[in-house]
């Protein structure tokens, strides 16, 4: 097996612009749904609010400042020799409430700044249309559970792909669609346990990501449009065909996400659960010639664990706190927040997404949230992060080399420590670089390169050859 990945691999970081930049109100930027969302910690809820509370502590605010210093956090991934950069694009910086019918020319200013910082050191955009904030202004319509939104969101896309032509040509529609089973506000703004709504609301995101693809194709035949799975993969809990039952029945919940997108219409499974609990989508004339036509050009997803899942596991998913299956695995190891670290996964996970769809694959996140210290001469030593990402990209190696998956990229979630998106904590650090921002937002904000950035750096250089640290 060769050391060395395949020439042109695309190595480098992934954020998201409601964890990362801050400046809430800064440059025309409207409110959005994280922005409602309160600070949490592990075991305790993040909660939303009904507008902007004095006495509670909203981390997107200012997260880690990023609104201001991107050129200063751009540098740093030139010097760690990024080949490109995964970052979303705050809808509300372009449309402030949604419903617009002109851009704020600001917010497009910006990013044109912050793809050119990427540019000048050869870092190639991979841009997120909407990852976990959706515009609050579009609550009034019920955000992705009315079919306007679809409207709503195109002419964003339009707005974007024709500015940044000539400077972005991946694209992701929608970061984690799947979330929209497990934690739909954070997926499109959407505050209901109820089966029906959900679904309303996936269907009405098939048709604008399935609608995206085309607009991108057609305004530039360069593009290539992807889709993004939260990457839930699992082990029955035994060879019991009961477990092995429940296991089958899990996945279908996640994976019909990628099937409608990656295949263009919905599964058999799916339309039959559907009749068994009286769910009905608002189908329109059109509709599933749209979706057969608005495949997307690759998957790509996150890894961060794995689940085991049983007869006992319930497959009704509720609030905030996303997937417990009940089942712990015995044979792995867990993060400080309880996440099962399973490297050999995720070559399973790249083969069971290469063979179902066969299309190019990108693991867009996949990190280790951390306790770090700042020791008293400014080091950091995260051992454990290193740890943790060379085993998964040795796992990778082997999928691409001795399976053949085909593999674009691998974006590393997070180059620089940002605001966890599942408790809302700082101190959940997943950075190769140290953001000196605490739970609370205090701090300098100053960046500090941990142990883990220059072994990536050394990595990155090696194309994948040199993993020892």
């Amino acid at each position: 097996m060769q050391s060395e990945f395949p020439e042109g691999f695309l190595w480098g970081g992934a954020t998201a612009a409601n964890q990362f930049e801050g400046g809430y109100l800064e440059g025309g930027k409207g409110l959005s749904t994280a922005d409602v969302m309160t600070s949490g910690e592990h075991g305790v809820p993040r909660e939303i609010t009904n507008g902007i509370m004095d006495d509670r502590h909203y981390p997107s605010h200012e997260a880690v400042g990023h609104y201001r210093r991107f050129e200063e956090d751009i540098e740093l991934f030139g010097e760690l020799g990024f080949k490109c950069y995964r970052l979303s694009i705050n809808w509300t910086r372009i449309f402030p409430n949604g419903d617009e019918a002109e851009p704020n020319e600001e917010g497009l200013r910006y990013y044109d700044e912050v793809f050119d910082a990427c540019l000048r050191r050869n870092i190639e955009p991979l841009v997120t249309l909407s990852h976990f904030e959706t515009p609050l202004g579009l609550l009034k319509y019920g955000s992705w559970t009315n079919r306007q939104v679809v409207d709503f969101f195109l002419r964003y896309c339009e707005t974007v792909f024709n500015r940044y032509k000539s400077k972005v040509t991946r694209w992701i529609t929608f970061n984690e669609i799947n979330v929209m089973s497990t934690k739909p506000w954070m997926a499109g703004g959407v505050d209901s346990d109820e089966e029906q709504v959900r679904m309303t609301a996936a269907y009405h995101q098939f048709l604008a990501s399935a609608k995206a693809v085309r607009l991108a194709h057609q305004i530039n035949p360069a593009n290539k449009v992807g889709m993004m799975y939260a990457g839930h993969f699992s082990y029955p809990h035994s060879c019991d065909p009961e477990d092995v039952q429940r296991h089958d029945e899990f996945m279908h919940k996640m994976l019909f996400y990628c099937d409608v997108q990656c295949r263009g219409r919905y599964p058999a499974y799916k339309l039959k659960e559907f009749e068994r609990e009286g769910i009905t989508l608002p189908i329109e004339a059109g509709d599933e010639e749209t979706l057969r036509q608005g495949t997307v050009d690759f998957l790509s997803f996150s890894y961060y664990l794995t689940h085991v899942v049983g007869k006992e596991t319930s497959l009704v998913m509720k609030g905030l706190n996303g997937v417990k299956t009940g089942y712990a695995n015995p044979h792995l190891p867990t993060s400080e927040w309880g996440w099962a670290i399973n490297p050999l996964g995720l070559r399973h996970a790249l083969n069971v997404l290469y063979d179902r769809y066969q299309i190019p694959l990108m693991i867009v996140e996949n990190g280790l949230g951390a306790v770090d210290r700042v020791e008293e001469d400014g080091s950091v030593h995260d051992g454990c992060r290193i740890d943790y990402l060379r085993d998964h990209i040795r796992e990778m190696r082997k999928a691409i080399q001795l399976d053949g998956v085909e593999v674009w990229g691998y974006t590393m979630w997070s180059p620089i420590d940002i605001i966890s998106a599942s408790t809302g904590e700082m101190k959940k650090r997943y950075g190769l670089i140290y953001a000196d921002v605490d739970d609370q937002g205090g701090g300098t904000f100053k960046r500090i390169r941990k142990d883990s950035f220059h072994w990536y750096k050394k990595v990155i250089a090696s194309n994948g050859a040199d993993l020892e640290s």
